[in-house]
C-alpha cells in the first residue's frame, strides 16, 4: 500500500504535518520540526520509547493538542483550530473510553446520532460494524459485562461505525494480554485492509510496529529518526537508535581506519571488521557497528566471509524454534547468535570454542 501510494508522484498528501513544533513550557520542544506526509490509505505507526514525542503529534492531529508552530493538514484543509468533534477523525484509545451506561449498541450509535444519521441506517452501521469486528450478539450487553479484549473490539467498532477517512489509535492493545495483543494486531490489519481507512497508530511495541504497518516513523528525542517500511527499517537502519530500537542487534564499538565506497575497515579490540559505511564521520573516527543475530554464521567455511573471528559459547537458552546462543566474541560478552532449531544446534554446547562468520554488508557502521 504504501509503495503505490509513494509511487505516484501526483498524489497528494492525505495527511500533513509541515514544520510542527510543540512546547508546552515554552523552552523544551517536545515535538521539533516535523515534517511528515501520510497518503489516503496508508497504515503508518509512530513507533518511539516513552517521551519521544509520538503521542503528542497523534493528539495534534486529533486536536487534543495545538501546534506551538507549523501546520496540521487533513488534505487541503488546515487543522489547527479546527475542535476535535468537528475534524470527522475515528478515535481508539488504549483505555477503552466507552460510556459505561450505555450498551454495546448504544455506545457504536451515539458517534451516528451526534451527526443525524436516521435510526434505520443508524441499526444497519452499527450491526456491520459489530460483524466487522466479530462482535455480533454483544448489542445489548454493557462495557462492564465484556472482557478487555471484547471492550477494545467495541471500541474498534465505534471509531469505524461512521465511516471516517482516518482512524487514529493510541496504543489501543497496551492493556492486553501478549495472546489477545497479537490476535487483535492482525484483525486491525485486516480490517485496513478490508476497508482501505487510512491510518495513523501510536506504539512503543516495535513487533506491533512491524507486524500492522505500511511504513514506521521512529521518533526519538522530538524528531523522527527514520521513516520507512517494516523491512527497510530492520534492514537497514540508518543510525545507532535505530539499530538498537528495532529489533535484537549486536554492537562493536570501534575506530574506522579505512574508509572505501561499500565498505570500511573498523578496528576493534586490535582486530578489523569489515563493514557498510552508512553513517560514519570518515577515517579515524569512532563508529557503532550493528549486526543482527540472526546473520551471524557458527563455524563458516573457510573463505565464506571477510569477517571471521574465534568465539566462546557463554550461554545457551531453548526457545522452540531457536537457540539463542550467548558468545564471547572480541570481548563483547554479550554477542547473541540466534541458531535455527536444526540438526545443527545438538552439535553445541556451553564452553565451546568455536569461530562466527558474517557478511559485510550485514555489519553496518553507524554513529558513535
Amino acid at each position: 500500500m504504501a509503495d503505490a501510494a509513494l509511487a505516484s508522484k501526483n498524489e497528494e498528501p492525505f495527511v500533513r504535518f509541515n514544520g510542527v513544533q510543540k512546547t508546552y513550557d515554552g523552552e523544551t520542544l517536545v515535538v521539533k520540526d516535523l515534517h511528515l506526509d501520510i497518503y489516503k490509505g496508508e497504515f503508518v505507526t509512530m513507533l518511539g520509547p516513552s517521551g519521544s514525542g509520538k503521542t503528542t503529534c497523534l493528539m495534534m492531529l486529533a486536536g487534543f493538542e495545538t501546534p506551538t508552530f507549523g501546520d496540521v493538514l487533513l488534505g487541503t484543509e488546515r487543522l489547527n483550530m479546527v475542535p476535535p468533534h468537528k475534524r470527522g477523525i475515528g478515535m481508539v484509545f488504549q483505555n477503552y473510553a466507552l460510556f459505561p451506561h450505555m450498551t454495546v449498541a448504544e455506545n457504536l450509535a451515539f458517534p451516528l446520532e451526534v451527526r443525524g444519521v436516521s435510526k434505520a441506517d443508524a441499526e444497519a452501521k452499527v450491526a456491520r460494524a459489530l460483524q466487522m469486528v466479530q462482535m455480533d450478539g454483544f448489542q445489548n450487553r454493557r462495557p462492564a459485562q465484556l472482557s478487555g479484549g471484547q471492550q477494545q473490539r467495541v471500541a474498534v467498532a465505534r471509531a469505524l461505525v461512521f465511516e471516517p477517512e482516518l482512524v487514529l489509535m493510541d496504543e489501543p492493545l497496551g492493556a492486553l494480554d501478549k495472546n489477545l495483543r497479537e490476535q487483535m494486531q492482525y484483525e486491525i490489519k485486516h480490517i485496513h485492509e478490508e476497508l482501505g481507512v487510512t491510518m495513523v497508530y501510536v506504539t512503543h511495541d516495535q513487533s506491533e510496529a512491524l507486524t500492522m504497518s505500511d511504513r514506521i516513523a521512529v521518533f526519538n528525542d522530538g524528531k523522527i529518526q527514520q521513516l520507512a517500511t517494516p523491512d527497510v527499517l530492520y534492514e537497514q537502519p540508518e543510525n545507532a537508535f535505530v539499530a538498537a530500537f528495532i529489533g535484537e542487534n549486536n554492537k562493536f564499538v570501534g575506530t574506522v581506519r579505512e574508509v572505501g565506497e561499500d565498505a570500511c575497515a573498523v578496528e576493534v579490540k586490535g582486530k578489523m571488521i569489515r563493514a557498510l559505511p552508512v553513517l560514519i564521520e570518515g577515517k579515524g573516527g569512532k563508529t557503532t557497528l550493528s549486526l543482527r543475530p540472526e546473520r551471524v554464521f557458527i563455524d563458516p567455511e573457510e573463505g565464506s566471509f571477510p569477517n571471521v573471528f574465534d568465539a566462546h559459547v557463554e550461554e545457551l537458552i531453548y526457545l522452540g524454534d531457536h537457540i539463542r546462543a550467548r558468545v564471547n566474541v572480541l570481548e563483547n560478552n554479550e554477542f547473541i547468535i540466534k541458531v535455527p532449531n536444526s540438526y545443527k544446534h545438538q552439535t553445541l554446547h556451553k564452553g565451546d570454542n568455536i569461530k562466527v562468520g558474517w557478511a559485510l554488508e550485514d555489519c553496518r557502521a553507524l554513529d558513535a
